[in-house]
């Protein structure tokens, strides 16, 4: 929902056509991003943090970085928008 601006069960809905999950349809900056905000939000449950809190700081946080991840050269050489 951070990332995407969805649930993993609202894109499905959207994309029956599509086999597997809104994952294999990411790109290299998108899966960087997700493991990390995967790993923040553990931090954050540890901490006790209300789930609409987690959502928040969690959004927050994937937009800033992938702004830093598409702005990145080796990022876009890995998905060949560069030689």
């Amino acid at each position: 929902m951070a990332l995407f601006g969805k649930t993993a069960a609202q894109w499905r809905d959207e994309n029956p056509g599509n086999k597997g999950n809104i994952r294999d349809q990411a790109n290299a900056a998108q899966l960087v991003c997700l493991a990390n905000l995967e790993t923040l939000n553990a931090h954050f449950i540890h901490q006790k943090l209300a789930q609409t809190e987690r959502l928040a700081l969690l959004n927050q946080t994937a937009i800033a970085q992938m702004k830093l991840l598409l702005a990145d050269v080796g990022v876009q050489r890995l998905q060949g928008k560069q030689p």
